[in-house]
């Protein structure tokens, strides 16, 4: 965000919109996806104080993770047994 630069919502147009740090899990959809990563990302929230409209960037390294379904080097995830990156991305 821009200093001294007016902001609006892309929901509801409030110039309400504010920017914290993010801490979260994504998880792959259906039971299917009870045996796939999640992949951890920590972004800045850009969030409406207003309506609550959030919005947030994936960095590239864990959109990798997410394209390809499982684990990629040097990026953020958790594996059911506890399974670190280093040794699923081998």
């Amino acid at each position: 965000m821009v200093p001294n630069q007016r902001v609006t919502c892309m929901s509801c147009q409030s110039s309400k919109p504010s920017q914290f740090n993010g801490e979260i899990a994504i998880h792959f959809p259906g039971v299917e996806g009870l045996n796939k990563i999640t992949v951890w990302v920590f972004p800045k929230l850009q969030i409406c104080l207003s309506c609550g409209f959030a919005a947030f960037t994936v960095p590239e390294r864990e959109l990798r993770a997410l394209q390809q379904g499982s684990a990629i080097q040097d990026a953020v995830a958790w594996f059911e047994k506890g399974e670190t990156n280093s040794e699923k991305a081998s």
